[in-house]
């Protein structure tokens, strides 16, 4: 018995949550949850609300009532809102390989070249996502307007049309490359970092070329940061905004319903219809964190399946 009291008293003092902790943690809770967590409550209650309108023809004090699912009904109903969803998952599915292709290349490339010229070449890739994304559309854009771009003056009758209807999705996509493909590359790099230099020694041992030693090691190492590239790029794809917002001044392919966000931002601001807009918001949340899990789970399910 006189043994078995002193273990029983460490356990219960182990199980005990350490305040000291929780002191460490009271602040960074206090902040995830103000611009976390209660933002996106406050977005649910906005978007189970509406406006009701009295009086003969609708002219008197406008008050605010309960309106449940309607909202979501209203925009789910909205061919316009739905379609967006198409556009950036189509968006998406052409953008995001092409730009972790690309910066999966540059972080390669960095690691074969020296240590002095490697760091001005990272700072040259990383440099255009500290370009505004509202900068560097216009900076683009200049760049798409046939008798101002010198791309147009050179190709000629050949220059695509760059802000039409066909062509402009892409004229963003390209854009977007420019901006995020420096930012994903530092990620890779310094997944590639935290390789040990005994594998690459190894392989060099074996015979092993450069070719060889990124397929069959380098790739297969930096798989967690190319699965955390893709999540942060789906999300980023359904959160499509500033670009289009901005180069739809120039091109009237882009209408106020281009994108999910666009169409929640149109709502909001421009039909003053904010409950409405947040039903558009939670769909766009709900639609991003799905996509997102379920990449996820088919990634880990093809990993479990592969040992």
């Amino acid at each position: 018995m006189t043994t078995a009291t002193p273990v029983r008293a460490a356990k219960s003092r182990s199980s005990r949550p350490d305040r000291a902790a929780w002191a460490f943690l009271g602040p960074f809770l206090a902040i995830f949850a103000f611009v976390f967590v209660v933002p996106i409550g406050y977005a649910l209650y906005q978007s189970l609300l509406k406006v009701d309108r009295h009086g003969p023809m609708g002219l008197g004090a406008p008050t605010v009532g309960f309106a449940g699912l309607d909202n979501y009904v209203l925009a789910l109903q909205q061919t316009a809102f739905l379609e967006s969803f198409g556009r950036v998952l189509l968006f998406g599915v052409v953008q995001v390989p092409l730009m972790l292709f690309l910066a999966t290349s540059l972080a390669l490339m960095l690691e074969q070249v020296g240590r002095r010229w490697s760091s001005v070449l990272r700072a040259s890739f990383f440099l255009p996502y500290g370009v505004p994304g509202v900068i560097a559309t216009i900076l683009w854009g200049f760049l798409y307007v046939p008798g101002i771009s010198p791309i147009t003056d050179v190709l000629g009758d050949a220059a695509p049309d760059f802000l039409g209807y066909h062509g402009v999705l892409w004229s963003i996509a390209n854009i977007v490359i420019w901006e995020f493909a420096g930012y994903n590359m530092l990620i890779i790099v310094a997944q590639l970092k935290s390789i040990p230099q005994e594998l690459y020694e190894a392989a060099q041992i074996d015979g092993a070329g450069p070719l060889q030693t990124a397929l069959h090691i380098k790739l297969p190492l930096i798989r967690p940061a190319l699965v955390l590239t893709c999540v942060f790029s789906v999300i980023g794809t359904l959160q499509l905004f500033a670009e289009p917002l901005v180069i739809k001044l120039q091109a009237p392919a882009v209408t106020n319903d281009y994108t999910p966000n666009l169409s929640a931002y149109n709502d909001a601001f421009a039909n003053a219809n904010l409950y409405l807009a947040a039903a558009k918001s939670v769909i766009l949340a709900v639609v991003a964190c799905v996509l997102s899990f379920t990449f996820l789970s088919l990634v880990n399910r093809k990993e479990g399946s592969g040992r």
